[in-house]
C-alpha cells in the first residue's frame, strides 16, 4: 500500500531556516541543521556519488538509509526546486544538478503557469504541477505503484500537507541546536499525537530522530 512519507528538519526551538538566497537556497542555518544527515556515509554516497565508505554510520546513518529506500515519486515546493529564484529564465533546471539525487517523478508545486516537464539523468522528471495538493498527490500516488510518495521541502509545503492530514509517516529530525530564527514549523498544528504513533531516539550525534506512523 502506498503511504505518504515526509522527512524534516527543525532545531531545538522547532524552526526551520527562512532566509533563502541564490548562494544559500535553503536558507543561512540549513548546514547546521542538517550537519548529522549530510555527515552520513548514505549521503555521501547518494548526493555526491562518494564511494569511498567514508562517513558515519550508527543511527543517523540508519535513518538516511530509510530516506532513499521505497520511494516512487516525489513532491516539493517550488522553492525547493528553486523556481522562485530564477522565475524569468525558462532554462532553469533547479538546484540539484543534472542528475539530482531523487531517481523518481518529482512533481514541484507552483502558484504560476506550469513549466514543460524536465527529464534529468538518473530517473529524475521534474513535473510543475498549479493545482490542489489532493489532485497532484493523486497523480503522485499512481506514479509510485507500489511504492511510496515522498513529500519534501520547502516549509509552507510541508505545512500545507501536514495541515490537510494527508501525511502517514513522518520521521523528523531535531538538530541539538537553537536557531532563535526562521519559520517555525509546528505552529497552529495539534494532536499529531492522537492520529500517530510517536517514537524517539537519540543518535550518536546528539541529534533526535521522531517517528510518528499513521
Amino acid at each position: 500500500m502506498t503511504r505518504v512519507r515526509m522527512d524534516l528538519f527543525t532545531s531545538l526551538d522547532g524552526y526551520t531556516p527562512a532566509d533563502p538566497t541564490p548562494d544559500q537556497p535553503m536558507g543561512a542555518d540549513w548546514g547546521r541543521l542538517t550537519e548529522s544527515y549530510a555527515a552520513t556515509r548514505t549521503f555521501r554516497q547518494k548526493v555526491f556519488g562518494d564511494t569511498s565508505g567514508a562517513g558515519t554510520t550508527g543511527l543517523d546513518d540508519r535513518h538516511a538509509v530509510s530516506f532513499f529506500e521505497g520511494v516512487g515519486s516525489e513532491i516539493m515546493g517550488a522553492g525547493m526546486f528553486g523556481l522562485h529564484a530564477f522565475a524569468d529564465d525558462p532554462d532553469w533546471k533547479g538546484w540539484w544538478g543534472d542528475n539530482p539525487p531523487f531517481g523518481t517523478p518529482v512533481y514541484v508545486l507552483t502558484h504560476t503557469a506550469p513549466r514543460p516537464s524536465i527529464p534529468m539523468s538518473g530517473g529524475t522528471t521534474f513535473h510543475f504541477r498549479n493545482t490542489a495538493i489532493e489532485e497532484v498527490l493523486a497523480e503522485a500516488k499512481e506514479a509510485a505503484g507500489d511504492l511510496d510518495v515522498r513529500v519534501g521541502g520547502g516549509y509552507g509545503t510541508a505545512r500545507d500537507f501536514l495541515r490537510a492530514g494527508l501525511v502517514d509517516e513522518i520521521h523528523l529530525t531535531i538538530a541539538p541546536i537553537f536557531l532563535g530564527r526562521g519559520n517555525r514549523l509546528w505552529d497552529d498544528l495539534r494532536a499529531f499525537e492522537l492520529t500517530h504513533k510517536v517514537t524517539s531516539e537519540v543518535a550518536e550525534s546528539g541529534t533526535i530522530h521522531v517517528t510518528l506512523t499513521r
